[in-house]
């Protein structure tokens, strides 16, 4: 009974214990961009979002927009620790994460928040965003690397038109020199079917099309197509 006893105490020890991280994130895609990244610790699964369950209303704000103002607070609510910066185009100059950019944050953890969680809205899609769903933070001191998959929110059909992009001009305005922007106009839409999971799922990607005035999609398929992963965190736990 005893043995039991302070098998169960060491248990919770494991999930109280604070942590200090440096945490890098690589944007590994040829072309889409990250909007500001949403990263935190928190103390149980499923705070930010989680697979396989339909999207809170703050994550499709995040997903669709790219906003992260309800999904923040809702964090805040819940004691989470929130990496300063990466709230607010981290290491961008108010920009976006660019294709092949990065940066790098330091994150302390309070007692009782062992899970790391990040989002960010991949432009340009519908409602895709790079994630990451409750990590458990690990005890041991190290580094450790995790390569990220995009996820589709399942708020919204991927029919790939900048009418359903909200932020379509922004990723124009930070296209590479050369780059007309990722998103053109004349699609009559990507079809929605298979876009019926409307629960968060593994992102099938963009499809788009090569035609600039009409065809199928606005969205360039000779540079902005991807497939998972699209992204590489590393996380130093000091």
């Amino acid at each position: 009974m005893l043995k039991k006893i302070l098998l169960s105490l060491a248990s919770i020890s494991s999930l109280t214990q604070a942590a200090e991280l440096e945490i890098t994130l690589t944007n590994a895609t040829q072309g889409v961009y990250f909007t500001p990244v949403l990263l935190a610790a928190h103390s149980t699964p499923g705070e930010l979002f989680r697979v396989g369950t339909q999207a809170s209303s703050a994550l499709e704000a995040l997903a669709e927009g790219g906003s992260i103002d309800a999904a923040n607070t809702n964090l805040l609510n819940a004691s989470a620790n929130i990496a300063e910066g990466a709230a607010d185009a981290p290491g961008a100059s108010d920009g976006p994460v660019a294709p092949g950019g990065s940066f790098t944050v330091t994150l302390t953890t309070d007692d009782n928040n062992p899970y790391l969680s990040l989002a960010s809205l991949l432009l340009p899609t519908n409602d895709g965003f790079v994630g990451l769903d409750s990590w458990k933070i690990p005890e041991t001191q190290g580094t450790y690397v995790i390569n990220l998959n995009a996820y589709d929110a399942g708020t919204e059909a991927n029919d790939e038109l900048a009418t359903s992009i909200p932020n379509a001009p922004f990723v124009t305005s930070f296209g590479t020199p050369g780059d007309s922007g990722a998103v053109t106009s004349g699609g009559t839409g990507i079809t929605a079917s298979g876009d019926e999971n409307a629960r968060v799922h593994i992102h099938r990607g963009n499809v788009g099309d090569l035609d600039t005035t009409g065809g199928a999609s606005d969205i360039d398929a000779s540079k902005h197509r991807w497939l998972n992963p699209v992204a590489r965190l590393v996380i130093t736990v000091q």
